[in-house]
């Protein structure tokens, strides 16, 4: 075993405070002893003697059991991201200052026939500038990932519309940057030339403003439910909040990409001047725009409960819902994309007028049968009077469904 925990740490003999690996280690183990763990209850063991006599008391002690480990894996995953965010601030700074080395090597070794020109000294120091920009930059947003600081959204994310407008702008500053230093006149900044590039920079950074405030709209009126992620990642520029692939988000950063491309060859093709943007290119990012804010003006319904009714067992005589008995509530909403790692399903809450019920885990091998997206189930908690009640529920987002009355008899 000794060894074994050697090997996982790499050359480590012993887990270290922020270390990426040693993090990432951990949050395997963590994971994969959940898993194991809720596979073991999902076949009926490991459950003491002492509950087992009752399904009831069996049911909450292993949601009890499961929430304890989920939020173990939770802990373990944050540590993890933290680490990973500092890998990543490295990694970036290493990027840059690799391609400042890489565009120096370049001129130089292209430089021996053609010689040395203005045009690459200009680009040098550029590339250099921009290095120390973007270093500085990293270093004020180091607790957060460096670089990719600015393109993560607030459910800790990878934006699309941020790192579209991100590519746009970074380009815009290399051109300036590398013409200022060129000093090729005013006539290389003529309005008549670059309206293109200045429409597609508008463009991509009223996109990014206008789906902020969409998915705000939407967060606030309860329509778009949004759970936090325990770290960025590249999947999420293609991806919705559940990781399936979202068609608007990758036409949007396809067609960016394949605009964007053909500017900086134009760059490259003539670097004495602002790249000309053809307005059938600024038409056709238009268009990619439109789509991708349209989807996220589509994008999410409200969290509903449709019906509550007593869960009724093989052989159970059908009978009015009482204190004690397992209440289905069916709708649609109550599990948000993204939801559905451990952690988040133990935030899910019955309300059931003054009393709130946690909705317990009820595992089955590979998953959980309860709670689901459509519907769960909840023990009658002892405190709830006989009488009309309300019932609602507490999605792990945070947002409460409609009510909906019930009778409870003695």
């Amino acid at each position: 075993m000794a060894v074994q925990e050697a090997r996982q740490y790499g050359e480590h003999g012993t887990a270290c405070a922020g270390c990426a690996h040693c993090g990432q280690a951990g949050h395997r183990r963590a994971v994969a002893a959940f898993l194991a763990r809720r596979d073991e209850l999902a076949a009926g063991h490991g459950v003491p003697a002492a509950v087992a006599h009752s399904p009831v008391a069996a049911r909450q002690w292993v949601s009890d059991e499961l929430a304890q480990s989920a939020r173990a894996v939770a802990v373990h995953g944050r540590e993890a991201g933290g680490a990973w965010l500092d890998r990543v601030r490295r990694g970036g700074l290493g990027a840059v200052w690799g391609a400042a080395l890489a565009l120096l090597l370049g001129q130089a070794l292209t430089a021996i026939e053609a010689g040395w020109t203005g045009a690459r000294t200009a680009g040098l120091c550029t590339a250099v500038v921009l290095a120390l920009l973007l270093s500085a930059a990293a270093h004020t947003h180091r607790a957060r990932g460096g670089l990719l600081a600015p393109l993560v959204g607030e459910d800790n994310r990878l934006s699309t519309t941020r790192a579209v407008a991100a590519a746009w702008l970074l380009l815009l500053a290399f051109t300036l940057l590398f013409l200022a230093f060129l000093s090729p006149g005013a006539a290389a900044f003529a309005l008549a030339r670059g309206a293109g590039l200045l429409t597609v920079l508008a463009l991509v950074s009223a996109v990014t403003v206008t789906a902020r405030l969409v998915v705000s709209a939407g967060i606030a009126a309860g329509r778009l439910q949004k759970v936090r992620a325990d770290r960025p990642r590249a999947a999420d520029l293609l991806c919705d909040d559940s990781g399936r692939a979202a068609l608007a988000d990758v036409q949007y950063l396809l067609v960016s990409v394949a605009v964007l491309a053909l500017t900086a060859f134009g760059l490259a093709e003539d670097p004495s001047r602002l790249p000309e943007v053809p307005w059938s290119l600024v038409v056709l990012l238009g268009v990619s725009a439109a789509w991708h804010l349209a989807a996220k003006l589509t994008e999410g319904v409200p969290p509903t409960i449709h019906s509550v009714v007593r869960s009724r067992e093989a052989g159970d005589l059908d009978a009015p819902i009482r204190t004690g008995d397992d209440i289905e509530i069916r709708g649609y909403g109550f599990v948000p994309p993204g939801a559905g790692a451990p952690d988040p399903l133990t935030r899910l809450v019955v309300r059931i007028g003054p009393v709130h019920a946690h909705v317990p885990l009820v595992p089955v091998p590979g998953g959980f049968a309860n709670p689901t997206d459509t519907s769960l189930t909840v023990p009658l908690p002892a405190d709830v009077e006989p009488g009309r009640v309300e019932v609602s529920v507490v999605t792990a987002a945070g947002v409460e469904t409609n009510r909906v009355a019930i009778d409870v008899v003695d």
